[in-house]
């Protein structure tokens, strides 16, 4: 070990104990910031040796990593993770700190730093799940970001785990030199009808998950892992996927993480899968907690394919719901989104209209035909939900508004 990667080390673990202590944040990400700023290089030093796998998309990577690290310790080895999404390099920094001695390493990566990670850690597969537009005053345009993970795969010698499902998916990996075709699903296709190869248009099957432009020629591969129901069908057969998880996005994610687990030669489908099982409490997503005494199941979304998932998942249920949107730089700045998300599918429920711009949602629930209450303060809109209907409350909100209430816990 250099004295410069040495003092970085050190670094991390000052800062980020500091951070903890001092109760300023969760040590995840400061200590990372402070290791990479006295040695550049230290995320490649720590990554050196360690069989490395990483995940990123736009929607359900902090989930589908929380899935395969469950997968890969099934084998009872040491896995280190960014568990909390912090999904930077100071986050990955923080994480290899933090289990020097692990062999393996399970990383959620950013989509707009994906191509700098595999540079850096040199992974033995990368898990591709979806590509959708998410806080467009932050990240490129979707086809942008998919020519640069296309690039950033040209040579890199990882095995590709993909969603064959996504057009944009299956053109960022077609540079990569093994790629496991796995059927992802995509119900939000209006990012992906321009293709990403020829901007020629895609034309979607009217039943069932095929889609080819008719310009060039790309189409949808065959895939090599699907979903018959709650049962993964792979190369080597079946495996039944019992989730405490909700929704069908979930089990689509458990695919993807058990196709790259099998990938990554973990010799027990079956105990990957119930490793997967165990996984309850996603950074906080999907648990039930209390705020100020009502019970409430907290998720989040953080843009229109996000949140078409979840209020399909949630659309069965009776009780009441708040959902709630703030526009901060962790957010976005733009909620306009909103237009694109049909929230007509809550007509009918106790609906509470909460967060930072409170307004705009009040006036997309109009728009869609859903009488509802607002309160700007989120723990006093749990609190009027709860009043009349009584039960569990369901609370979705994006990135800072979600966090706020996870602290109110």
């Amino acid at each position: 070990m250099s004295l410069r990667s040495s003092a970085a080390i050190a670094a991390v673990r000052l800062v980020n104990n500091a951070s903890r202590w001092s109760g300023r944040g969760s040590g995840t990400v400061a200590g990372g910031r402070a290791g990479l700023k006295i040695d550049p290089d230290l995320l490649a030093w720590l990554a050196a040796g360690k069989r490395v796998a990483l995940v990123s998309g736009t929607n359900g990577k902090t989930t589908t990593t929380a899935l395969l690290r469950a997968g890969l310790e099934a084998t009872g080895v040491v896995v280190a993770s960014n568990a909390t999404g912090s999904n930077m390099p100071a986050g990955h920094v923080a994480a290899l700190v933090g289990a020097r001695d692990a062999a393996l390493a399970c990383l959620e990566v950013d989509e707009a730093y994906l191509g700098q990670v595999v540079d850096a850690t040199q992974p033995e597969v990368v898990v591709l799940l979806n590509l959708s537009r998410d806080q467009l005053d932050r990240m490129s345009e979707v086809r942008m970001l998919a020519e640069r993970w296309r690039t950033a795969l040209d040579g890199a010698g990882a095995t590709v785990v993909a969603n064959a499902d996504d057009p944009l998916i299956v053109h960022a990996a077609g540079t990569a030199s093994s790629v496991v075709w796995v059927a992802g699903g995509l119900e939000w296709r209006d990012d992906a009808g321009a293709c990403p190869s020829c901007l020629g248009a895609v034309h979607f099957d009217e039943e069932g998950p095929g889609w080819s432009c008719g310009s060039c020629g790309l189409k949808r591969p065959d895939p090599d892992w699907t979903l018959d129901s709650s049962v993964a069908v792979g190369p080597e057969g079946r495996t039944e996927l019992v989730l405490r998880l909700p929704g069908a996005f979930n089990l689509r994610n458990a695919v993807m993480a058990l196709a790259a687990s099998s990938t990554m030669g973990i010799p027990s489908r079956s105990a990957a899968a119930a490793a997967m099982a165990g996984v309850a409490d996603v950074a906080g997503r999907f648990v039930d907690r209390h705020v100020g005494g009502t019970p409430v199941r907290l998720m989040l979304a953080k843009n229109p394919a996000g949140w078409s998932a979840l209020l399909d998942t949630v659309a069965e249920d009776e009780g009441a719901v708040v959902v709630s949107i703030n526009a901060r730089t962790a957010d976005g700045a733009d909620p306009s989104w909103l237009f694109d998300v049909d929230f007509s599918v809550l007509a009918g429920r106790r609906v509470v209209a909460t967060g930072d711009r409170w307004r705009d949602l009040s006036v997309r629930l109009k728009y869609a035909g859903v009488p509802h209450e607002v309160e700007e303060v989120p723990s006093a809109a749990v609190a009027l939900a709860e009043v009349e209907h009584g039960g569990r409350v369901d609370v979705i909100g994006n990135y800072t508004a979600f966090r706020d209430l996870l602290e109110a816990t």
